[in-house]
């Protein structure tokens, strides 16, 4: 099992508004920002099965890990694209409010099985992909939980150059939902879960039946 968290982002800068300036639809702004919601777009799973020969594996395949003769390549991706309004307070100073947050989600899983593989463990490879589909469902309102406490957010940022002060700072804060976001999410306990209880395919316990096990009880057993 190999279980992949790519991450990436994407900053939208802020507008920058001189202090005492009054621009129109200033007001219906602030209103629109105390509604907005943030947009997320979770993709369908990307799922394949792709079959090789142990003796000379393609390039783009993973190495196996130890003792394993199969394997299940599993990429959780989350792109976060922030925006902001900035108002300068003075020459090195404003104030960044977080205006919107687009976060785009997507899963990669792809099953690894030698041409001879048995059905035994193709069905435990499929096991692994059922657990990480599993945690994906929810994927969405986990994003969308997150992203929800930036929107309205202030910073005080100060610098020479605070339109690239306000990129930075909305570079970090969308750093941090995707890190919040791979971290709320967390199907490795359960994944690793299913493979002690199947002992990676070794054993005669049936796939279905441990993922079931697993998702039910790796709160407990995890830890």
């Amino acid at each position: 099992m190999i279980l992949r968290r790519s991450i990436f982002l994407c900053v939208l800068p802020g507008v920058l508004i001189l202090a005492g300036c009054k621009l129109p639809g200033q007001s219906s702004f602030r209103q629109a920002e105390e509604t907005a919601k943030p947009i997320i777009v979770k993709q369908p799973v990307n799922f394949s099965t792709r079959t090789f020969d142990p003796a000379s594996p393609p390039a783009d395949m993973p190495p196996l890990p130890s003792g394993e003769t199969a394997e299940c390549d599993t990429d959780f991706q989350s792109n976060a694209s922030v925006s902001g309004q900035s108002v300068q307070t003075d020459a090195t100073h404003a104030t960044l409010t977080i205006t919107q947050v687009k976060v785009t989600l997507d899963l990669i899983v792809t099953v690894w099985v030698p041409m001879d593989a048995s059905q035994h463990v193709i069905e435990h490879e499929d096991g692994h992909r059922q657990i990480s589909e599993y945690y994906y469902q929810t994927a969405g309102k986990t994003a969308e939980r997150i992203a929800a406490s930036y929107i309205g957010k202030q910073v005080i940022i100060s610098g020479a150059d605070l339109h690239a002060e306000s990129s930075k700072a909305l570079q970090q804060m969308g750093a941090e939902i995707t890190d919040e976001y791979i971290k709320e999410l967390n199907p490795e306990p359960a994944q690793l879960l299913y493979d002690s209880i199947t002992d990676h395919s070794r054993n005669e316990v049936v796939a279905k039946e441990a993922v079931d096990h697993a998702i039910k009880n790796v709160a407990i057993e995890a830890n």
